[in-house]
């Protein structure tokens, strides 16, 4: 019985452990979008690596914050600026949702270094044909007290 045992739990390993080969399911739409979205905040705004952003963000790229203009160059441009003014600067995500086409980030921005108290900014970006061609963001500075024990995250 043992021996049975340990081989069902073997084969078990086996199956759960692998993610290709035949069978396997390719990522979802969320998924792929979730992961674009994830190295380009990680790579392109927490590494300053304005150039980069052409591998995620589409030529056309719509913006919808007022500060910074519609298109890649600027985004990039923004970037950089960023990169010069607060090079410590750094979003921490807390939270990812996905549907379709987009992907919601929940994040803690600190431009100051980690006592800054920061911003609570939700980031949402739509995903097309591989690149991010959209992008709306809310933020929130985070207060010194609050009226509930909550927290912003």
């Amino acid at each position: 019985m043992k021996k049975l045992f340990a081989l069902w739990a073997a084969a078990l390993l086996v199956v759960g452990c692998s993610s290709q080969g035949p069978g396997a399911s390719a990522p979802s739409v969320e998924q792929a979008n979730t992961k674009l979205v994830l190295e380009f905040y990680e790579v392109v705004l927490n590494g300053k690596n304005a150039d980069a952003a052409a591998r995620y963000v589409a030529a056309d790229y719509i913006q919808h914050n007022p500060r910074v203009p519609t298109g890649l160059a600027p985004l990039q441009g923004f970037v950089r600026e960023l990169q010069r003014s607060a090079p410590q600067a750094r979003s921490t995500v807390k939270r990812v949702v996905a549907q379709g086409d987009l992907v919601v980030l929940h994040s803690h921005a600190q431009r100051g270094g980690p006592e800054d108290r920061g911003m609570a900014l939700v980031d949402i970006f739509r995903v097309h044909q591989g690149k991010i061609v959209e992008h709306w963001d809310v933020m929130q500075p985070v207060p010194e007290t609050a009226a509930n024990p909550n927290g912003m995250f």
